[in-house]
């Protein structure tokens, strides 16, 4: 089926081409009639244009009469058909905007649990490609139309606007997200969007990038739950090559295996969390009664409490508690089935999760 766009410009394509044909054809037909091509082609400019300056030539047989009126009317048609070709390509392309408008709008209307991501520079670039492989659901929001359409034309749902305007935040849902994630290169900036964000909605999990050390503080105080300073992280890579190449090579060579998950996925190994729900099975008990379910399967590597504490390698003795998240490492083909056994009436929530270097 065609598009409106293809068929706006075959109707220009086939006007145009029926313009030039009926020009043609007049200005032979007053030549055969014995005019000069001077003269023929100037009937023609001012019969077709309807200028009407008077008759080159007196048109003193019928048979010329009717060659100008069908001439006349040839041209009126072809140029009104190619005059419509445009206005519909222009519509066509007003009602696609509008249209695609409208549907953004109502897709962010119905977000609900999804990552909002302050700027789209070359770091929300890259989070952005990485949160569409994970199947996340995201928007993006930007106040520079260039990268909007940019985003919009990898198909991202996306908002222009200010991401420092509590009344745009409002509009890309902050009130229904689950992180929020600014990322812009302006510390004052990412500063003030947390600590807006974390006044209109104090469950919101908030990611936040720093350009300066003495930032990260700052960023925590504004509501930051986690502050991403990308000098920092590059200084100690770089730190690592220097000291340590050897197990750095090794960790992230260059045969796909660039994440530990990945290199885990080598011998069958992933990364995984369990988290403990209201319903879940795992509600009250042990670490050490999980992993004697477990069989054998699957190590607790961490604990996640509710309240955001890490426990790392945590003892057998350590009970569970609802929001809890146990993050568990073993073979892929038996976490899955542990989750369902373990889960009450099958709700517990189950997700994968990537260790990053």
């Amino acid at each position: 089926m065609r598009s409106p766009i293809q068929s706006s410009f075959q109707r220009i394509f086939a006007g145009t081409l029926f313009f030039s044909t009926t020009i043609v054809v007049a200005v032979v037909g007053y030549i055969l009639a014995g005019w000069t091509p001077l003269d023929a082609i100037y009937m023609v400019v001012i019969t077709v244009f309807g200028v009407g300056y008077g008759e080159v030539e007196p048109l003193d047989s019928t048979k010329l009469r009717v060659f100008t009126i069908l001439v006349i009317i040839a041209g009126a048609l072809s140029v009104a058909y190619t005059l419509a070709g445009f206005v519909q390509m222009v519509t066509a392309g007003e009602i696609r905007r509008t249209l695609r408008v409208r549907q953004m709008t109502q897709e962010i209307q119905n977000l609900t649990n999804h990552v909002i991501v302050c700027g789209y520079g070359r770091m929300g670039q890259m989070l952005t490609q990485k949160l569409q492989e994970d199947h996340q659901r995201f928007i993006i929001l930007d106040r520079n139309p260039d990268r909007i359409n940019a985003a919009q034309e990898k198909g991202y749902l996306v908002f222009l606007g200010n991401a420092t305007d509590e009344n745009h935040l409002q509009a890309v849902g902050i009130d229904r997200a689950r992180v929020l994630a600014t990322v812009l290169p302006d510390d004052a900036a990412n500063v003030f969007i947390s600590l807006t964000a974390r006044e209109l909605n104090p469950q919101l999990v908030v990611v936040a990038r720093g350009t300066l050390p003495s930032s990260a503080k700052k960023l925590r105080l504004a509501g930051a739950d986690q502050v991403v300073l990308p000098a920092t992280i590059g200084a100690l890579r770089m730190a690592h090559l220097i000291s340590h190449p050897n197990a750095v090579n090794f960790i992230a060579q260059d045969d796909g295996r660039a994440n530990l998950n990945e290199l885990l996925a080598e011998i069958d190994i992933q990364v995984n969390e369990l988290a403990v729900s209201a319903d879940s099975a795992l509600l009250g008990r042990t670490i050490g009664d999980v992993e004697i379910h477990g069989k054998g399967t699957f190590i607790i590597v961490a604990l996640k409490r509710a309240d955001g504490t890490i426990v790392i390698h945590p003892g057998h003795q350590e009970a569970l508690y609802e929001g809890d998240t146990v993050m568990i490492m073993g073979h892929q083909g038996d976490m899955p089935n542990f989750a369902q056994r373990s889960a009450a009436k099958s709700q517990l929530r189950y997700r994968g999760a990537r260790v990053r270097r």
